[in-house]
């Protein structure tokens, strides 16, 4: 009797925990298909926006200023494509300044770079980042605007495997005009070369839904991904020496919400996105999510107090993502509790029919979530065909677990051009 009463206490406290990630997510997927809010949210808490972008004041008319960052870490297969590509925006040209910053990349691929009309950067770092590659650009744009004073509106940070349209600028200009500070762009697959890509590439939307658009449609902001990522260029200078982990995305976010900055989301500007094709480079890169998650769980905690003095929102909402568990392992916890707590409900004389129910409720509200926040066109019959590959894939988020470090900050590198 003592027995089973310790496994009902157990199972209570995992339905709970487990209940929190599975909800979180269901809220916001369903929060991802209400209407759009007609005005645009303030940038800074208890501040209206500017009129123009940036800090400058700038009528609406005015055409901002782009200082563009592709930091590449051994990135050779890829970067001439982002580079030409980019180079065909219709924005003018003299209101943009395009910056690469080569890290390990070869003779041959710096010498098509220097080639071309862009300011190339080759620094040499004892621990590559691409924390160390944005203040190295950052300081060195500093530098040439103390000798060429020339003011920047915004900064652009993309990586070096992302493609986006002619009229990216363009569509960014008219954004910043709203008078955002903080710009996430909507990042989606450019490949589905493989089932792995395909669903990364789906996780992505998933993740877009529930983390972006659905934060901003109940006006919350909205998470940084790494890439397309839009700030305003005073602002960045200031914190961009405050990052020093190898997840900047997450520690940009936490400086933004500790600031009251809302972070919004273009859902109408893309960004074309590599996305991996093979398990061990989706292993690697989550392990670095992982890892990340857990670093930044502990960082942001601190704040916490501060934050529920002050009614931060978006900063408790953030902090609290950092503690969800990853979706991938909640598609293998869930059945397998489900198909434990009907095992012990069938082999145990007058347990409640509610023990394994509240789990099967679990997992019906976990696969409504999922399936709302994939967008309508993804959702077709092929995706039954990767039930083993979304298995494989939580296999290996499990397998991270035990490689989880709460103190590494080195860069965990993920091969574009397979």
């Amino acid at each position: 009797m003592i027995v089973w009463s310790i496994i009902h206490i157990i199972d209570i406290v995992l339905w709970v925990i487990i209940a929190v990630s599975v909800f979180y997510v269901a809220f916001f997927a369903i929060a991802s298909h209400l209407p759009s809010t007609l005005h645009p949210q303030p940038s800074t808490v208890g501040e209206p926006p500017p009129v123009g972008g940036g800090r400058w004041g700038l009528p609406p008319s005015t055409l901002n200023s782009f200082l563009v960052l592709y930091p590449a870490y051994h990135e050779d297969t890829v970067i001439r494509a982002s580079i030409e590509t980019f180079l065909r925006q219709d924005y003018p040209r003299d209101l943009y300044q395009l910056v690469v910053i080569s890290d390990h990349m070869t003779e041959e691929t710096n010498a098509w770079l220097a080639s071309q009309p862009i300011t190339l950067l080759t620094p040499t770092f004892e621990k590559s980042s691409k924390a160390r590659a944005l203040q190295y650009a950052v300081h060195h744009a500093q530098q040439a605007m103390n000798q060429e004073p020339c003011a920047m509106n915004y900064v652009v940070i993309l990586d070096a495997d992302n493609m986006v349209a002619p009229d990216f600028l363009s569509r960014l200009n008219a954004t910043c005009q709203q008078g955002y500070k903080a710009i996430q762009c909507h990042r989606t697959a450019k490949n589905n070369n493989s089932d792995i890509a395909a669903l990364d590439g789906l996780s992505e939307e998933i993740n877009n839904s529930i983390f972006r658009r659905g934060h901003n449609r109940v006006g919350l902001s909205s998470a940084l991904i790494g890439s397309g990522m839009c700030f305003d260029y005073v602002w960045f200078a200031e914190n961009v020496n405050h990052l020093d982990s190898a997840v900047e995305d997450r520690e940009l976010e936490a400086l933004l919400l500790r600031q009251g900055i809302h972070i919004h989301y273009a859902e109408d500007i893309l960004v074309m996105d590599e996305k991996v094709s093979t398990g061990d480079n989706f292993q690697r890169q989550r392990l670095r999510w992982m890892n990340g998650q857990v670093q930044a769980l502990i960082h942001m905690s601190s704040g916490v107090p501060h934050a529920i003095a002050t009614g931060n929102i978006n900063y408790l909402d953030k902090t609290l993502q950092q503690a969800l568990i990853p979706r991938s392992i909640l598609l293998l916890a869930v059945p397998f509790c489900c198909i434990i707590a009907t095992a012990l409900h069938l082999l145990t004389p007058h347990s409640s029919p509610l023990t394994p129910l509240k789990w099967w409720l679990l997992l019906a509200a976990l696969s409504l979530g999922l399936l709302i926040a994939i967008p309508a066109p993804l959702r077709n019959r092929a995706l039954l065909g990767k039930v083993l590959t979304v298995a494989q894939m939580a296999w290996k988020m499990l397998k991270n677990i035990v490689h989880i470090k709460t103190t590494n900050k080195d860069f965990i590198h993920t091969t574009h051009g397979e």
